[in-house]
């Protein structure tokens, strides 16, 4: 990455000028959630169908985190994503990626169904609206990362929203105790996110789904422990804007389309999801 010429303090100055993490903790917030999928999946990627709402859910939000990436220039929201956890009424219920690679998981790295289902996620529905998908060739992507954004070491860029949108999720799986997040990705961001210092691994084989995908996990530990500082120092802002919006709610649980789901106390798990290989 071409970072030299930035500092701690211009990345996460720079972070704070343009973007807010925002918990979804009110049904009005992931309204806007869903606002957003329908606008990035429906109405310009054409992945789901038309809602005649316009807000794009499924059942898998019930049992789920979401946030949302706010301009703070406009106030309008711009990103958004979600962690889909295991339903605490029906633990060993699938997630969405082991639904999809059922047949092309491989059990002998890791078998989602054997570890501590509590402390596991899926990483999901991440979208960034039109307008702030630019580069050529990423029209047709919901969200992109890669090292280009960051620029060259004339000119470096900070990809602040495509990096709030992947951190909130981190600081969210910290805050609630997960420690290992599963994928379904692209092999291309799958190469990106390894080749900007976030170790994921492969579990699988391809998959067919809007175009080749491939099921991955990664270590929520592994991830902050690796950051380089110019990261860590945006994703510190990040977690702590994760955290006032957590504590604004006055709750933990999330309340979702099934009701209220109590989630695992943060930091409280001591045990790892990944077995010793």
């Amino acid at each position: 990455m071409f970072l030299s010429s930035l500092t701690e303090r211009a990345m996460s100055q720079g972070y704070r000028h343009f973007f807010k993490v925002i918990p979804a903790t009110t049904e009005a917030l992931r309204a806007e959630n869903y606002r957003i999928r329908h606008q990035v999946y429906c109405r310009e990627l054409g992945f789901e169908p038309l809602r005649p709402d316009g807000l794009e859910s499924d059942a898998f939000d019930a049992q789920s985190l979401h946030c949302l990436v706010q301009s703070v220039s406009t106030g309008e929201y711009v990103g958004c994503a979600r962690l889909v956890l295991t339903n605490p009424a029906a633990v060993h219920s699938p997630l969405p990626f082991e639904i999809a690679c059922e047949a092309v998981l491989d059990r002998s790295i890791i078998d989602p169904k054997t570890v501590n289902r509590s402390r596991i996620a899926e990483i999901s529905r991440l979208a960034v609206i039109g307008n702030y998908r630019r580069r050529r060739g990423e029209q047709d992507k919901p969200i992109s990362l890669s090292e280009e954004d960051f620029g060259t070491p004339d000119r470096p860029r900070q990809p602040y929203l495509a990096m709030a949108v992947y951190l909130a999720l981190i600081a969210l799986a910290r805050h609630y105790g997960i420690t290992t997040l599963f994928v379904l990705t692209e092999p291309r961001l799958a190469a990106n996110l390894a080749r900007l210092g976030v170790p994921i691994e492969r579990i699988g084989g391809e998959i067919q789904h809007r175009g080749i995908r491939l099921p991955s996990m990664m270590s929520v530990a592994e991830i902050i422990e690796g950051m380089n500082f110019l990261i860590r120092a945006v994703f510190e802002v990040i977690a702590e804007e994760v955290e006032a919006g957590l504590a604004a709610a006055g709750q933990i649980p999330v309340h979702g389309q099934a009701g209220c789901i109590s989630y695992p106390a943060p930091g409280s798990a001591t045990d790892s999801n990944v077995p010793e290989k």
